[in-house]
């Protein structure tokens, strides 16, 4: 009725139509675009807060933490777990989860995570849609189908790339999986807490030099307080007739000799804490 009338206004009744029966792809379309606009948005606020929680945060436990509780309330998760790998190759280490955030440094077996070993190994984000029918998983098939578990993302943590550790992101049956743009997402997130753990790192280490420098000061101190003690104990000893007769020194017991080395070890360290 509606392409009817139109070709009876206007002589150009194939434009109208065509018009007409577009209009609703459009308004299809660009509510699409509106809601992408609102996930980006959201995305960005989320990741404006992030930064503001783990920018000044100096230790990693609190970074992890923080980036699994941020990413398991943002998605809604079953399962968002960080874990981080000890330099060299060695254990795998489970240090934040948002489901039990009691959990602080578990070693994992890589065997219960053939995912979680492939994304470490290569580098690259390993996505598995179903995976209650994903071949490399069909040893723990009965618990992730008791859990309702439906999508495993896992996204790498690197720096200056090397896989430093993971996300690990786990969706519900019932729940839909991580759009492209929200792994797109994870992976800036994967990032910054690379980041941050780098700032920690170089922080922890700093302050562990800085405190090892006042030691090294103090051994120093010390030795200077030691040479200059017996430089001017030797030179007053020396001054008095017979100081150097070897025969002198059957008179002192070892015990005796001990006992003056403490003493003046004692007043040395004395001496250079006081400076």
């Amino acid at each position: 009725m509606e392409t009817i009338l139109l070709s009876t206004l206007n002589p150009d009744s194939r434009l109208l139509t065509t018009l007409a029966t577009a209009a609703p792809d459009q308004v299809t379309r660009l509510q699409g675009r509106v809601d992408a606009l609102e996930r980006e948005r959201k995305h960005l606020l989320a990741l404006l807060d992030l930064l503001r929680d783990i920018g000044g945060s100096l230790h990693y436990l609190d970074i992890v933490q923080t980036v699994a509780r941020r990413l398991g309330n943002t998605f809604g998760l079953d399962r968002c777990s960080v874990f981080l790998a000890e330099r060299g190759g060695g254990a795998v280490h489970l240090v934040a989860s948002y489901e039990d955030p009691a959990i602080r440094n578990h070693v994992v077996d890589l065997a219960r995570y053939p995912e979680l070993r492939r994304a470490l190994e290569t580098g690259a984000v390993v996505n598995i849609p179903d995976a209650t029918r994903d071949p490399s998983l069909a040893a723990v098939f009965a618990v992730l189908t008791s859990r309702h578990v439906q999508s495993i993302t896992v996204v790498p943590i690197a720096w200056r790339g090397v896989p430093i550790g993971a996300i690990f992101l786990r969706t519900f049956k019932d729940g839909a999986e991580l759009a492209e743009q929200e792994v797109e997402f994870c992976r800036v997130v994967a990032d910054l807490t690379a980041r941050a753990l780098r700032q920690a790192h170089h922080f922890e280490r700093l302050h562990a030099t800085r405190g090892g420098g006042s030691a090294a000061v103090a051994v120093e101190r010390e030795r200077a307080a030691m040479l200059g003690f017996l430089r001017r104990f030797l030179l007053a000893f020396g001054d008095r007739d017979g100081a150097w007769d070897e025969g002198l020194l059957a008179r002192a017991s070892s015990a005796e000799l001990d006992r003056l080395v403490g003493v003046a070890l004692t007043v040395l360290t004395s001496e250079a804490q006081s400076r």
